[in-house]
């Protein structure tokens, strides 16, 4: 090839240059590039030899003409070919699979078989011609007809359809940014999230550490005695521990599970199985990490129950704050909410009241499974994060479910939540869906591991996914949209109404139920009151024209919100259920970027770039609100932690000292609930009555017992005390002098008109009983209080009396 490209550079005939010995000699040689090359400097230096001003035009005009042919050939070629391969796909030109064009002096393309020979070309070529300039072209289009043969057999390999001057210009365009960018944008991507999840775990974390230090300020829990401590615990609170503690004393975690589910020593002439009616659950599992992890060593059983639960309400707080990162994209509302959740926590927890109550063990679950549903609705996610979305929505529903007897009414009302997201066609039926299939996953298994709890059967969440999927079942395949579609969306809203409502009452006929039929009939009193006030969810919920308002994971917790907060208007004590989420909605609205668009484009404001706009104020409005919130209400928190507070009660403390120390083992004690709960835990004697109100039974002891404050007489008041086998009696004088500020609201209030002691017409108060009140006649010691009852102890809140085996008559 060499040879060829110094001899047309010597200014050999055209003839010799247009044969195709030129091409065969380029086919045995494999450098094409290098001939290609070699040939163009042979034919600049040939033409610099001669100095002829003809010829040096020539071989420039050669070269241009190789050039725009070769770019007018490869115009043509097919894109399956490489550039070399020039398949004829000019006018007028018909070539088989491998023909290949050359240009000829004369500005003509001639083909090229397989076997390098020629034929005439039926394509016309651009570029010079002329005698001078022959032999400079000669040579270059030998080059030309090598360079390309070998660039065929490389480009095949490659399997690429670009040309070879696009490919580098792509290559050095685009290899920069796979380097640089991701880099940068990963880095930022990790650095955001670790920030984010430092900040979510330092506030759960802070939260615990400051329940507790609170906690310890309130009651002085460290300078005072085991009996001291435990007179905190009041109500249902005192049972849950004594059972805890009941778990600690027995010789096996076995035997414990036993003596609990076949208890008999709680309770007067009952059995009662305590795991299954009281939601035991966090017990059973406090007392085994207690004794598994060794502290029984290190730290007193008290501190190890409390601190399990702050450390749950710490985990409370993490889930919130998670639940507005995702739906804002920032973390700064999750640290918006933790303090709007801190500032207003008499109203988002229970925890400074009673810390073992079963909410506060559950709700943390509910949380977590609220920022699982979160995450698992959003339209982005990949199949990694949608698999563990739904392991912990799995986990934490069943959990939450286990801790607390009354949660399948909020998961009722997050079907309920789920279902009208359904209704709005946002695309994400089918996660619905799978949520319902965990409902019934865990309702099942909650049956089966609640010692068959028919409450779960018969409950309406259960009748409500039933009717669910029922009606997936019958939908129809409609096109959105049309009119069809509009009336089969309102027939599948009154079909699953229907449904519901039909599979319930079926339910509640074939399986033998008592669980929770107080809350149900609560539930319909409140709700038949309520009925007419009811507001459109519609109207709540309409953010179109933003795209916040096609983000399914927003539009459901805008309708969970709306239900919560209607509870809590019909219930105001379930105002702690309702609270957290408003506060995490107000979040998401400060910190959301996508919320601002929205309200800018609802504006039309123009003057300033909403997109630059919305980032500065998601980001300005709450670090101001955030200083703000600091500034007012942090020294607040400080003075809290800084102030000792006493909380002493002598009177229940020489109570339980009393019983302790005078009463028979075998007594057994009458009162009010609340208080008998704390007997049960400062002493362990058996009680008559226990502030559980999911059994009848144990309601119906409940209303005989309060009699001892009714106006009753001292004969019917002593039947009912000895029918259920009582000792002693013990009167609370807070409850006998209650003076209320709201009169008919008062426990001898509600009992009067109970028992049709006081009628009240057209504001008139008329009073039809002719005792007095027997918590005030008994201390009087006269007869026949006497002949019933004799005072054995007494002190400024309680009086003791015994309850006289021996009736005698006395004037």
């Amino acid at each position: 090839m060499g040879g060829g490209g110094a001899s047309g550079g010597q200014g050999q005939g055209p003839g010799r240059g247009a044969e195709g010995r030129g091409g065969g000699a380029g086919v045995r040689r494999p450098e094409g590039r290098g001939s290609r090359r070699e040939a163009e400097r042979a034919g600049r230096k040939a033409g610099g030899q001669e100095g002829g001003a003809g010829r040096g035009a020539s071989a420039v005009g050669g070269a241009s003409a190789r050039r725009a042919v070769f770019l007018r050939a490869q115009a043509w070629v097919r894109p399956q070919y490489a550039p070399g391969v020039l398949r004829s796909r000019l006018p007028g030109s018909r070539a088989r699979g491998g023909t290949r064009l050359a240009a000829t002096p004369g500005g003509r393309v001639r083909k090229w078989g397989r076997g390098g020979r020629s034929g005439p070309g039926a394509a016309e070529g651009v570029g010079g011609a002329g005698p001078g300039g022959a032999a400079g072209a000669s040579a270059e289009t030998m080059a030309e007809e090598e360079g390309p043969t070998v660039e065929l057999r490389q480009r095949k390999k490659l399997k690429s359809s670009e040309n070879k001057e696009s490919a580098k210009e792509e290559k050095i365009s685009d290899t920069p940014i796979p380097e640089k960018a991701p880099k940068h944008v990963l880095f930022q991507r990790f650095a955001k999230i670790f920030i984010g999840c430092l900040a979510a775990v330092t506030s759960g974390m802070m939260y615990a550490l400051y329940l507790s230090a609170y906690h310890e300020r309130k009651f002085w829990f460290s300078n005072r005695q085991e009996l001291e401590r435990e007179i905190t615990f009041q109500g249902d609170s005192a049972i849950y521990y004594s059972y805890y503690k009941d778990m600690l004393k027995a010789p096996s975690f076995e035997r414990g599970v036993y003596e609990l589910t076949h208890n008999n020593k709680t309770v007067s002439l009952k059995t009662i199985n305590a795991v299954q009616q009281m939601s035991l659950y966090p017990e059973l599992i406090a007392s085994v990490l207690y004794q598994a992890t060794g502290s029984n060593e290190i730290i007193e059983p008290v501190y190890f129950y409390i601190g399990i639960v702050f450390g749950l309400q710490g985990i409370y707080v993490t889930a919130l704050f998670v639940t507005s990162w995702l739906m804002s994209g920032t973390w700064l509302a999750g640290m918006l909410t933790v303090a709007w959740f801190i500032i207003n926590r008499v109203d988002t927890t229970r925890i400074e009241y009673s810390i073992p109550l079963r909410e506060n063990w559950a709700l943390p679950y509910f949380a977590c499974q609220i920022a699982a549903l979160t995450g698992y609705l959003k339209s982005n996610l990949n199949t990694y994060g949608e698999r563990f979305c739904y392991l912990l929505m799995s986990a934490s529903t069943y959990t939450f479910m286990m801790m607390w007897e009354y949660s399948h009414y909020l998961l009722f009302l997050q079907a309920i939540s789920l279902f009208l997201l359904d209704s709005f066609s946002l695309e994400q039926s089918d996660k619905v869906h799978e949520v319902y299939k965990i409902y019934i996953f865990s309702l099942f298994l909650g049956y089966l591991l609640q010692f068959e709890n028919s409450a779960l059967l018969v409950s309406p969440l259960l009748s409500l996914v039933v009717a669910l999927m029922l009606a997936k079942c019958l939908q129809l395949n409609v096109k959105k949209g049309t009119f069809i579609a509009k009336i089969m969306k309102v027939i599948n809203f009154y079909l699953v109404c229907i449904l519901t409502v039909t599979l319930n009452i079926i339910m509640k006929m074939f399986v033998p139920h008592k669980e929770n039929g107080h809350m149900l009939k609560f539930l319909e009193v409140k709700f038949g009151l309520n009925m007419t006030n009811g507001k459109s969810l519609k109207e709540t919920i309409t953010l179109e024209d933003g795209r916040i308002g096609g983000r399914p994971e927003i539009i459901y917790h805008v309708i969970h919100t709306i239900l919560l907060g209607s509870l809590a208007m019909v219930i105001e004590g379930l105002k702690y259920l309702w609270t957290p989420y408003v506060c995490m909605l107000a979040a998401f609205g400060v910190c959301s970027p996508e919320l601002w668009m929205t309200l800018f484009k609802w504006l039309r404001l123009r003057t300033v770039h909403p997109v630059l706009l919305a980032l500065i104020l998601s980001m300005a409005v709450p670090t101001i609100i955030g200083l703000s919130l600091w500034k007012e209400f942090f020294p607040r928190l400080m003075t809290e932690l800084m102030e000792l507070q006493e909380f002493y009660d002598p009177d229940t403390v020489e109570l339980m000292t009393w019983i302790k120390r005078q009463a028979p083992v075998a007594a057994v004690f009458a009162g009010s609930p609340q208080l008998m709960g704390a007997i049960k835990l400062c002493t362990g004697w058996m009680v008559t009555s226990l502030p559980l109100y999911n059994d009848d039974d144990l309601l119906k002891r409940n209303e005989n017992i309060y009699q001892i404050y009714s106006k009753r007489s001292a004969e019917d008041i002593y039947k009912i005390l000895t029918s259920y086998k009582a000792n002693y009696l013990i009167v609370e004088d807070a409850i006998c002098n209650e003076v209320g500020t709201m009169r008919g609201c008062r426990v001898k209030d509600l009992l009067d008109i109970a028992n049709g002691h006081v009628v009240c017409e057209e504001g008139d108060k008329l009073t039809y009983s002719k005792y007095g009140r027997f918590c005030h006649e008994v201390k009087i010691n006269y007869s026949p209080y006497v002949n019933y009852f004799t005072r054995v102890y007494w002190n400024r809140s309680y009086f003791v009396y015994k309850i006289n085996t021996v009736i005698s008559f006395q004037s």
